[in-house]
């Protein structure tokens, strides 16, 4: 019997997840794939987290490859200068990424960047970490938010594996210090979340093709240029789709991190290694989407 932290507990916790997903099967295979003895729950309070412009591990921006990619972005210091356009600047360089990081399945979530851009493909998570280390390359700090998501949300995407997609992903979620932003349309500022990087707060997007929804070509990364993604049910959506408001996903929400580096580091990966190394062949090469 594997171990099982207080957040997998919670999984059986929530009323109706059983009934949703079907069976306990799936739960508790899903749950072997999990980091064991990894408590994924919010201290109390949390503490404040700074963030920072610093190379980690993870976000390598000093890395020669790196360092040529961020030239290649482009984006002059003069054009950087004012909250709105180090926004500007960002959204650029979130575009770039679309078009040049080819979307997979990669579970290597502490892979650096540096060699995701080596092999020019990476996950929702690494991508984002990406941005992160363009902007720290730039000087605009960084730090994340650690969110707990219910597997069932990947469900569509893997509808002939759902015994082995993981009850529980941790989500390193990007936020960037931009000074000067207004609070009237941002309600965390100065600090952005990548969530609001084409839009305010609150501000429903997308109304062309719904929220989104986890199904399709379309990554969660690439859905932020065009639709608002919600984790705090805090966004009127339209009517007609309630799509962009993705709260009821989310199992713990386990506070902000100086980086995705100490994330992972207190809370562990979503997958345990033995896990990230079988799946990591396969998954790692299979597009998103497919």
């Amino acid at each position: 019997m594997p171990c099982l932290p207080q957040s997998h507990l919670n999984v059986f916790k929530r009323p109706g997840r059983l009934a949703a997903i079907g069976q306990e099967g799936p739960v508790m295979v899903s749950m072997l794939l999990t980091p064991c003895g990894r408590a994924r729950q919010a201290v109390a309070g949390g503490r404040g987290a700074c963030g920072g412009t610093t190379p980690t591990r993870i976000l390598d921006w000093e890395h020669p490859r790196v360092r040529s990619i961020v030239r290649s972005i482009g984006m002059a210091t003069q054009e950087r200068e004012g909250p709105a356009a180090k926004v500007a600047a960002l959204r650029h360089a979130h575009r770039w990424i679309s078009a040049e990081v080819r979307p997979v399945y990669s579970v290597q979530e502490a892979r650096p960047i540096s060699q995701v851009l080596r092999l020019g493909r990476g996950s929702c998570s690494q991508r984002m970490a990406v941005l992160e280390a363009v902007a720290r390359a730039w000087g605009v700090p960084s730090r994340v938010r650690g969110l707990v998501v219910d597997g069932t949300f990947w469900y569509p995407r893997f509808p002939r594996l759902r015994r082995l997609v993981p009850n529980q992903v941790v989500l390193a979620w990007p936020e960037f210090r931009i000074e000067g932003l207004s609070k009237a349309g941002h309600a965390a500022a100065p600090w952005l979340p990548v969530s609001e990087l084409f839009g305010g707060a609150g501000e429903p997007r997308g109304r062309i093709g719904g929220g989104f929804t986890n199904a399709g070509p379309e990554t969660l990364f690439e859905a932020l240029s065009r639709t608002s993604v919600d984790w705090d049910g805090a966004t009127a959506c339209p009517a007609s789709d309630g799509s962009c408001d993705l709260s009821a996903y989310l199992l713990t929400d386990l506070g902000r991190f100086d980086s995705r580096d100490e994330l992972f580091a207190q809370h562990g990966q979503t997958l345990c290694g033995l896990a990230r190394l079988l799946a990591e062949p396969v998954l790692g090469r299979r597009a998103a989407g497919l």
